[in-house]
């Protein structure tokens, strides 16, 4: 058996421990508290903290940053905007040939909310905090815009001066004949479809911890990034050394990712550069307010996508228009999410002609990145309504329309009209199974029975592809074939695997994948035991990542569901070749043929052989104390390191088809859900996943996988949605407005399995983890469009979407409102209103006199940190105020209007900070009811806008009705003489609030 054959036989039977589900080597730590995340791993001696100032507005010019107040804060070591950043850095790399240029840090103008504006390095995050507040920007607002429509108009503001327009790529393909197809059909179905931003949320945000040693110029950071490192070398390009002068390490465990810690990148350049100029360490943990905002999420995608059908509902081509949202700024490796569906645009099907449009579009909303399921989500939102709309509008089963367009068996391996090679499948068997285990007669029973007694009860199919390990040059579509000449061919995927065997004859691993919980080290442990005859808990694995000291490709990390199919292969490999040179030891010592070796149970023996076994240790150790005894043709058995890529993965052709990923595995979902008839609330009835994954490696970890990705998309379907106001505001910025589901929520799914192991993997294994997150979405909304007999459906699936097609739209009230409603904020603001009356015991003039009095005012207003008067009728005063999560400090300006004294004022007013901004009014009026008594009336009119603006509606109206009868009790109180019973009690609310002063 030659060394090819070792690595890459997939008529090897299993091993003794991969298949099965061991209890999760990584378990006994992280159940204990004992993980190591980046948080809890100790920092160098000096090492301060940053805190980082961001925009409170969509779009606006910066027209001045002082920060000179911040820097003169003791205990703060330095403050930088983007013009140090632009001195000292070069703009990150651009996924497009476009003339736009993009930092971590906003230069001349602010693009999106939570844009970094300045950071701040200082002794604890706490200063940091307290000295960003100090720094004053001045903006100019400008027009923004959010809906990726308005941003392709020919008026629209434009984000990017360079670009001329919004759109900084677009690309037209054609593969078939596809202009035939749709003239010779008999029918042609058409889908208008947006799907929107969502993101996975890691319970652990960002974190970063950077040193630069003047004397090599070079940088070391610890970061919970996950990869690609691709990135490293857009973070050493972006700092301005070569990549040896680039450490990049990651932490032992990292708190979930699903794709989102890719997006770290531009905050590693910015921390960086912030330990440069401090001349220390630097210290950055990223809080969920701006992860939320800040971070990156999915795109959100409009799609327009045709076909051309027969009468009997086989689709003969495709035409897909598509519309890419990726926000503020085109960061790497966008337009990826684009493109990494490229060469499945068919999904399961076998349809043979494919026409796409492809416009990448900037908006002003939080740059993407890679989120779960990475441009699969949209792909099979788009294709799966499709094909449900083909069954509705040519009166046919939609379970046969599937069934009719997969790809045969006998077809694999398949190439798809656009590139991709389909390793291997039966999805026709996959779907029966799916059918008859999944129970689907007894749940169409249900549907009906439902039904008849008046219940909205609908059923939804999907059918996808799930690509995994995707190959490095899918993106390089993005670019014509003239332009990928010039640019160089890149292709491939590079898993890499190090063994090392020491002197005692333990085993260690190290694998360049950088996992998020997805337990890496549990199956490796497997997968090399087998390969020496082992246990697994003889063998050590390591996977966190130093760039400096392992060995990694740019491939390297995790992403793409590439860790069972590629990296678990690659050590296979790396353990392969081990074997066979320790079977050459052993033979030589047993006298036989190498590959007479076996491996058992710690030993190695000659099949079949009387000779006494040898202990592996003592052969693994031979190469450390006698290498002198080494046969001929073996140097070592101390280390071996593997880097695998497959052939398969080419570079795109001259016709832009492209294989855009190794291995495909298969997923058929059937749902059964209903529409409360009251609430329209959805209910999942029933949930069905079939799965094709490959060989499965470790069964309970497979299942963690697609729960978990199940999970995340009923998020997508039923809750999430990064909102944006026509301005720019975020309104999704607490998880109080960005719901995600918790257990409660979720019901677990029936999960079934087909195996056909993949052909073009070392294990025979294909990616899992990220598959429900594409077929789940869709397929619940083909339920509800069931239920509901709706043509349209748009997600999240939200009870307040679903209402008006269950009751009609709402009715105008019978009779009109007692008092006419204030009108509504502009989007992406909230509008606050409330009124109150203050019992005084002091004549109304001197009320009134305490009304413009600087110094009684400033002891009275919350927060207050002086007031000033520069004329009778104009206050300024600095006010710090908390909101629930956020605590900020605004400059406020205030006029008097309407002045007749001492009966009523009007109030007119502004403030601005690094949190946020606001303006309104409020008429005061005083009433005497009796001689010495004072009855204060106010009313108030208050918009806000930027990051406070995310915070929950009735958190916002709870804490401003609280501090502005604060305010007028304290007056009250001032007036009296005394503090006042009802002063404490509203520092009492204050504080249950959430309400800090």
């Amino acid at each position: 058996m030659t060394q090819d054959t070792l690595e890459h036989d997939q008529t090897l039977a299993p091993g003794q421990w991969t298949g099965r589900s061991l209890p999760r080597v990584e378990d006994a730590a992280l159940l204990s508290g004992r993980g190591r995340y980046f948080d809890d791993i100790g920092v160098p001696p000096r090492t301060q903290h940053a805190a980082i100032l961001r925009s409170p507005h969509g779009h606006a010019r910066v027209l001045r940053i002082d920060a000179d107040k911040a820097r003169a804060l003791p205990g703060v070591e330095a403050v930088l905007t983007g013009a140090d950043i632009q001195r000292l850095t070069t703009s990150l790399v651009v996924g497009v040939k476009a003339p736009i240029e993009c930092w971590p840090i906003a230069t001349d103008r602010v693009r999106y909310v939570g844009e970094p504006v300045a950071v701040v390095v200082a002794r604890d995050r706490y200063l940091a905090e307290d000295a960003m507040e100090l720094i004053e920007v001045e903006y100019e607002a400008l027009e923004a815009v959010v809906d990726p429509q308005r941003a392709i108009a020919p008026d629209a503001p434009v984000l990017h001066e360079g670009l001329g327009g919004n759109i900084a790529s677009e690309r037209a393909f054609r593969y078939g004949d596809p202009d035939a197809a749709f003239a010779q059909a008999a029918h042609r179905v058409s889908v208008d479809v947006r799907y929107p931003r969502n993101s996975c949320t890691p319970i652990e945000c960002y974190g970063v911890l950077a040193e630069y040693d003047p004397g090599i110029d070079g940088y070391d950071v610890l970061a919970n990034f996950q990869g690609p490192f691709s990135i490293h070398a857009v973070i050493s390009r972006a700092l301005k050394v070569p990549g040896n002068r680039l450490r990049l390490r990651t932490p032992p465990e990292s708190g979930g990712s699903y794709g989102i810690k890719q997006g770290i990148f531009p905050y590693i350049v910015l921390i960086a550069v912030a330990a440069r100029v401090a001349r220390c360490p630097v210290k950055w943990v990223e809080d969920r307010l701006e992860h939320l905002s800040a971070s990156v999420c999915a795109t959100n995608r409009d799609t327009t996508l045709e076909a051309a059908v027969d009468a009997d509902g086989r689709v003969r081509a495709l035409a897909w228009h598509q519309l890419e949202d990726c926000g503020a700024h085109l960061r790497a490796p966008e337009p990826a999410t684009l493109y990494r569906m490229h060469g499945n645009m068919t999904g399961a099907y076998d349809i043979a002609h494919v026409s796409i449009h492809n416009r990448v579009v900037l908006t002003n909303k939080m740059p993407t990145g890679l989120n779960r399921g990475f441009g699969g989500p949209q792909v099979y939102f788009a294709l799966e309504r499709l094909m449900q709309r083909i069954a509705i509008e040519l009166r046919l089963d939609p379970l046969e329309v599937i069934r009719r367009n997969l790809v045969p068996a006998e077809a694999f391996p398949y190439r798809t009209a656009t590139g991709a090679l389909l390793d291997s499948g039966d999805y026709l068997t996959a779907v029966e199974r799916a059918v008859e285990e999944g129970g689907l007669a007894e749940l169409i029973a249900r549907r009906d029975a439902a039904r008849a007694q008046g219940r909205h009860y609908g059923i939804g199919f999907t059918a996808a592809v799930e690509p995994s390990v995707s190959n490095m040059g899918y993106i390089t579509a993005v670019l014509t074939p003239e332009q990928r000449i010039k640019a160089g061919p890149k292709n491939g995927a590079q898993a890499t695997a190090t063994i090392q065997i020491d002197a005692v004859g333990s085993v260690s691993v190290h694998v360049a994948s950088v996992p998020q919980g997805q337990g890496h080290r549990t199956v490796i442990a497997q997968v090399v035991a087998d390969a020496f005859g082992l246990t697994p808990a003889q063998i050590r694995v390591v996977t966190e990542m130093d760039t400096a000291r392992d060995a990694w490709s740019i491939a390297s990390g995790n992403y793409s569901s590439r860790f069972a199919a590629a990296v678990a292969g690659a050590a296979h490999i790396a353990a392969t070749r081990l074997r066979e040179k320790l079977a050459r030891i052993a033979a030589a010592q047993l006298g036989c043929q190498w590959d007479e070796i076996e491996f058992v149970e710690g030993t190695l023996r000659q099949q079949g052989g009387a000779a006494k076994p040898l202990p592996f240790a003592r052969v693994a150790s031979a190469s450390h104390w006698a290498p002198g005894t080494l046969p001929d043709g073996v140097d070592h058995a101390i280390r071996e390191t593997a880097f695998w890529t497959p052939p398969q993965l080419t570079a795109p052709d001259g016709q832009d088809g492209v294989n855009s990923s190794l291995c495909h595995g298969f997923i058929f979902d059937f749902c059964g859900v209903e529409i409360d008839r009251d609430t329209a609330q959805v209910r999942i009835d029933k949930y069905v996943t079939m799965h094709d994954c490959g060989r499965i490696l470790h069964p309970g970890m497979v299942a963690g996988q697609v729960n978990g990705g199940y999970a995340h998309a009923l998020g997508a379907a039923l809750y999430e949605e990064h909102s944006y106001g026509e301005d720019g505001s975020f309104l999704s910025g607490t998880l109080a407005d960005y719901l995600v589901p918790t257990v409660c929520e979720v019901v677990p799914p029936l999960i079934l399995h087909h195996e056909t192991p993949s052909p073009f993997t070392p294990l025979g294994a294909k990616g899992v983890g990220e598959g429900n997150c594409m077929s789940t979405p869709v397929c619940l909304a083909n339920a509800v469009a069931d239920a509901l007999s709706i043509a349209d459906v748009e997600l999240p699936l939200l009870p307040s979407r679903l209402a008006p097609h269950l009751h009609g739209q709402e009715a105008p009230p019978s009779r009109p409102l007692a008092r006419k409603s204030a009108p509504p904020a502009k989007p992406g603001e909230r509008k606050l209103i409330g009124e109150g009356v203050a019992k005084v015991a002091a004549p109304r003039q001197q009320v009134w006199d305490m009304l413009l009095d600087a110094d009684t005012l400033a002891s009275v207003i919350p927060g207050a940190h002086g007031i000033e008067k520069p004329s009778p009728t104009e206050f300024t005063a600095d006010v710090t105020l908390g909101i629930g999560p956020v605590k900020g400090r605004y400059k406020a300006k205030v006029g008097l209007h309407d002045l007749q004294a001492p009966e009523s004022l009007t109030l007119k007013g502004t403030t601005t900070g690094a949190l946020g901004f606001g303006n309104g009014s409020g008429a005061v009026t005083l009433a005497e009811p009796a001689p010495g008594q004072t009855e204060i009336h106010y009313r108030y009119e208050v918009v806000i806008g930027g990051k406070v603006a995310s915070i929950g509606g009735r958190l916002l109206d709870g804490a401003a009705k609280v501090v502005i009868g604060q305010l007028f009790d304290g007056l009250a109180a001032k007036a009296g003489g005394g503090s006042g019973g009802l002063v404490g009690w509203c520092k009492r609310v204050l504080r249950k609030l959430g309400v800090g002063l």
